[in-house]
């Protein structure tokens, strides 16, 4: 099968719309149409260097589509399926698994850094050469296979909220309920308001927080509003005072950092009050540090929480975030910014860097 997709050759180069071949799905595998892509950060990382990866990869893991056809042993989706893509397959069957850990399932953490499918092979190829996938996915295309444990099925959502789902507000509204467990009335700040750090901000509003603080660039001020902030902070000098300083001067009582760059880790954990969580969300470039100082972790008992994927289930918590979205309590419509067609993918990717949008995405006929 022929499939237009984007496609990135190495750090610092554009994305490239080229035409590829997609194999049918082997065992425990599903071909999906996908109908809408969204444009986050995690990709771009491939473009400056900062994650690592094979290429050629088509990027793209945050992603809803139609399931159009399946390998043997499938019995999760059938033919015709909405669903939502989790980019974080796992074996179901681990400790972690069996405990509801499944972001930190490591069985298939192997093939999916490697760009292949969980046989180690790729379903795409060029002119013979495999082309690898990005987090299970590679759903900058047209249709990609992904494993059957990928696929959550959706029905009766909009494929851009479907989408976002997938990955931002997941890992955003999951630091939030998931890894902090946030209770009504405590104060939140969240730093970056990026896709996951709206999403945050949605979270912690249907979890009661208050005050609840949004920090990022002077661009983001006129939008962190319609998310829920209550006070927006100018990132720079001085932030984490002025953080404290709107929590009766003690710091927040969760700090949710959403950027992954040290210093901005750095000012969350100066922002938490004594005995506050401070959780780190943000995927941080590989190879990087963050100076957190001991001596006040233990004297201040401040926890420090790793939030990955947003500590979710997807099976439990792509439903849960739709049926929230359904009755109104978590208005993800807000967060869908400009839809672009997958031509249009570089263009998409400076609008995102310029930080003036919201979530945007591809969106595919």
């Amino acid at each position: 099968m022929k499939v237009r997709a984007a496609v990135f050759e190495g750090p610092g180069l554009p994305f490239r719309i080229e035409t590829l071949d997609l194999a049918p799905p082997a065992k425990g595998e599903v071909l999906v149409k996908v109908r809408a892509a969204g444009v986050c950060h995690s990709d771009w990382h491939l473009m400056t260097g900062a994650t690592r990866h094979p290429v050629p990869v088509v990027p793209g893991h945050e992603g809803a589509g139609v399931v159009e056809a399946v390998g043997s042993g499938v019995s999760s989706v059938r033919v015709g399926d909405a669903v939502a893509l989790n980019w974080a397959p796992y074996c179901g069957d681990c400790f972690y698994c069996r405990h509801g850990r499944t972001g930190i399932c490591r069985a298939y953490v192997g093939p999916i850094w490697a760009g292949t499918m969980l046989d180690g092979t790729t379903r795409l190829s060029r002119r013979g050469s495999p082309v690898y996938h990005f987090s299970a996915l590679a759903c900058f295309a047209e249709r990609t296979v992904v494993p059957a444990v990928c696929c959550v099925p959706l029905p009766e959502v909009p494929f851009e909220i479907a989408a976002v789902i997938g990955c931002a507000v997941t890992t955003g509204v999951g630091a939030v309920l998931n890894t902090a467990h946030v209770q009504d009335g405590e104060s939140v700040a969240v730093f970056g308001a990026g896709g996951v750090g709206l999403s945050a901000l949605l979270g912690a509003k249907l979890a009661g927080a208050r005050p609840l603080i949004a920090v990022d660039r002077d661009v983001k001020r006129g939008m962190v509003a319609d998310f829920g902030a209550d006070r927006f902070v100018e990132a720079g000098p001085g932030v984490d005072e002025t953080v404290r300083s709107l929590c009766d001067g003690r710091g927040a009582d969760v700090c949710i950092e959403c950027v992954g760059l040290p210093e901005v880790q750095e000012h969350a954990f100066r922002a938490t009050r004594p005995g506050g969580k401070l959780v780190l969300a943000g995927l941080a470039p590989m190879g990087s540090a963050t100076n957190l100082p001991g001596a006040e972790i233990v004297r201040q008992e401040k926890a420090i929480l790793g939030s990955y994927y947003g500590t979710c289930r997807p099976d439990r918590d792509f439903p849960l975030y739709a049926a929230h979205w359904r009755a109104g309590r978590l208005p993800l419509d807000r967060l869908i910014g400009r839809r672009y067609p997958l031509e249009s993918i570089n263009e998409a990717y400076a609008d995102m860097l310029s930080g003036t949008a919201t979530r945007g995405v591809i969106v595919f006929d």
